[in-house]
């Protein structure tokens, strides 16, 4: 059975440390029937109850005073159909989990963001992503789903079995039901060739759209206060493929490894960011000799072990998806802002893209997309440096990322979601009652009479 956990001992947060509640209880059913029995009885007390996968939302997209479910025991590969690639997860599986169950069977996610601690679940209900402009979210590789309902149904949902319903709940923001399980459509292995550059920020701008096109997988982070672009170009080869200079052609020892992605990128940086916090004027003084500490390289190795990145490093984060045609206008407006109003920025600002797809609260519905993700140390007050970021961000369309801050409400989030009102009405539908809402819900969507 479920582990009950009480008000009194026992607080929920997030994986950043800034998202708190305190639950009537928390859970950890281990049964798609336990969540049944839980929701049934949130319902008919009038209660509320949220499904939470690893806590990497910044936004207070899970917090309740109600049920708490931590989806965790849910985990596993349930079956493979070697024949169509498609593969059937639990709901709580963590993306990083995912590689080595699939290894078996000689299988792939088509694309992958650069963190893979969230679960699958959490993954696609906000709307994580990758880069490549010829590759959708992670939702766009989502076949089928199980969801429950508020009044406890069990529903299969695909194309062709309550479409509607699984269309909208891909991205479903955890206000349609709780997901139980994920059918992905995977591809066979696969490897990258990396080469990661520094380059002239200004030389990157001018030719954006052309590398982001070109290339499989493309982006690029960017100190503030500095002039150079770190860029990551990833190109696709089947496995067994030899590509690219023989030095690039092997995956990363374990002492580049470590030096590199361990004690530059996370201890030293933590250390910085540490230092910074307390004398934020040496910011722009520190990026620029951070920016010269990451080296250019070449390497390929299997996909997973390229897509995601290794954080421990906490901090806040705030992302919003604009046009692609108006990605390159919006990083120049973004760097002149902070150039005038003087903020200090210590993080890097990430740039990527994503194809077009057809999900009704995806952020990139109907449009090709760029996405630009503005950090601050969590330890740093970001919100005056975010709040601007945004007025450049809305300016130009920009529909800011489900789990990370914003501070846009329901009729402002209506105009850049056509189907806004069509999501809500089925949401009404199939939680009658409101057990699945919040506080952040009741924000970000339309009322429940609209």
């Amino acid at each position: 059975m479920s582990t009950l956990v009480s008000r009194n001992t026992q607080d929920w947060h997030n994986w950043a440390g800034d998202q708190r509640c305190t639950p009537e209880r928390i859970n950890r059913p281990s049964t798609v029937q336990e969540i049944v029995t839980l929701i049934g009885q949130a319902a008919e007390r009038g209660g509320r109850i949220k499904a939470v996968g690893a806590g990497h939302s910044f936004t207070d997209i899970a917090l309740t005073d109600g049920y708490l479910l931590e989806l965790g025991n849910l985990s596993g590969l349930h079956s493979v159909d070697r024949v169509t690639g498609r593969a059937t997860f639990a709901a709580g599986t963590r993306l990083h989990r995912i590689p080595a169950l699939l290894a078996p069977y000689d299988l792939a996610l088509t694309n992958m963001g650069d963190i893979d601690r969230q679960s699958i679940a959490g993954a696609i209900s906000t709307g994580t992503h990758g880069t490549g402009l010829n590759f959708g979210g992670i939702a766009t590789q989502v076949v089928g789903l199980t969801l429950v309902t508020g009044s406890g149904e069990i529903l299969e949902c695909s194309a062709t079995r309550n479409p509607e319903l699984f269309s909208a709940a891909r991205v479903g923001l955890g206000a349609l039901g709780i997901i139980v399980q994920v059918t992905l459509q995977c591809v066979p292995g696969f490897k990258l060739h990396a080469q990661e550059r520094a380059e002239p920020l200004e030389q990157v701008l001018e030719t954006l759209p052309k590398r982001m096109a070109e290339a499989d997988h493309f982006e690029f982070y960017w100190f503030p206060h500095t002039e150079v672009a770190l860029t990551k170009s990833n190109t696709r080869t089947a496995l067994g493929q030899r590509t690219g200079p023989s030095r690039g052609a092997r995956p990363l020892s374990r002492s580049q490894h470590l030096l590199d992605d361990v004690l530059v990128s996370n201890k030293l940086f933590a250390a910085i960011c540490r230092g910074t916090n307390v004398f934020p004027g040496s910011i722009p003084t520190v990026n620029r000799m951070a920016s010269k500490l990451t080296g250019n390289r070449e390497y390929t190795d299997r996909s997973y072990k390229v897509f995601a990145t290794e954080r421990s490093v906490r901090f806040r984060e705030m992302e919003f998806a604009v046009p692609f045609s108006e990605l390159d206008t919006v990083l120049r407006e973004l760097k002149a802002m902070i150039a005038r109003r003087r903020f200090n920025v210590s993080f890097p600002i990430e740039v990527r893209c994503a194809a077009a797809d057809d999900i009704p609260l995806s952020t990139a519905s109907g449009r090709q997309t760029g996405y630009i993700a503005v950090h601050q140390y969590w330890r740093t007050d970001p919100f005056e440096f975010f709040k601007a970021a945004q007025e450049i961000f809305v300016a130009h369309q920009g529909r800011p990322h489900w789990g990370k801050w914003h501070f846009l409400q329901s009729t402002e989030l209506a105009e850049l979601y056509p189907a806004m009102e069509k999501f809500c009405r089925l949401r009404n539908s199939v939680d009658p009652g409101g057990v699945f809402t919040n506080d952040y819900l009741d924000r970000v969507l339309l009322s429940r009479s609209a």
